[in-house]
C-alpha cells in the first residue's frame, strides 16, 4: 500500500471517528434524558424610535438543564404586544450553553409600529395598565442532528415601569 493510499485511509478513520464521538453527546436528546431548554423573553431595549422605523434588541436567558452542553444554531421568534405584532424572525447565531448552565442571546430587531399607532398610543395612555405579551417560535439546537424545541411564553408589562420620569 502506497504511503499516499495509507494517509488517506488514516484520514478517513480519524474524520469517522472524530464523528462518532461528537454524535455521543447528541445521544441523550433521542433518549428520555433530555431536557428541553428554557427560553424566556427577559427584557425588550429600545434603541431608535422614529416615525417609520423603530429599532429594538431583544434579550432572551436560555437555560439549560442537561447533563450535557447544548449547541445552539439559532431562533426563530414572534413576539407579540397584545393582537399586534411587534417583531418577527430568526437568528442563526451559534451558541454553547453550558450543562447545567444559562446563556444571553441578544437579537437586534427592525420593526415598523406605523400601522398600530393609534392602538400603540391608546395603550400607553393608561400606563397602570398591563399589556399582554407573548413569544412563540423555535429554539434550534444541535450540531449535525438538531432538535428543534418549542417557544410560548406569555406575560403581561406594565409600560408606567419603562416610561422614564
Amino acid at each position: 500500500m502506497s504511503s499516499r493510499v495509507r494517509t488517506i485511509t488514516i484520514a478517513k478513520t480519524v474524520l469517522f471517528l472524530g464523528l462518532l464521538t461528537s454524535l455521543a453527546g447528541c445521544s441523550t436528546w433521542f433518549s428520555g434524558d433530555f431536557k428541553d431548554p428554557q427560553v424566556q423573553l427577559t427584557h425588550v431595549e429600545l434603541i431608535k424610535a422614529r416615525l417609520l422605523k423603530q429599532e429594538f434588541v431583544l434579550h432572551f436567558r436560555i437555560r439549560n438543564p442537561n447533563e450535557h452542553s447544548l449547541p445552539v444554531r439559532g431562533l426563530d421568534y414572534r413576539v407579540r404586544l397584545n393582537d399586534i405584532e411587534l417583531a418577527s424572525g430568526e437568528t442563526r447565531l451559534w451558541l454553547t450553553v453550558p450543562a447545567h448552565g444559562t446563556e444571553h442571546l441578544e437579537v437586534p430587531v427592525d420593526t415598523n409600529l406605523w400601522r398600530h399607532m393609534k392602538y400603540v398610543v391608546r395603550l400607553l395612555e393608561k400606563p397602570d395598565r398591563p399589556i399582554r405579551y407573548s413569544l412563540q417560535g423555535e429554539l434550534k439546537t444541535g450540531l449535525m442532528v438538531g432538535r428543534d424545541v418549542h417557544i410560548a411564553t406569555e406575560g403581561e408589562i406594565i409600560p408606567g415601569d419603562f416610561i422614564p420620569e
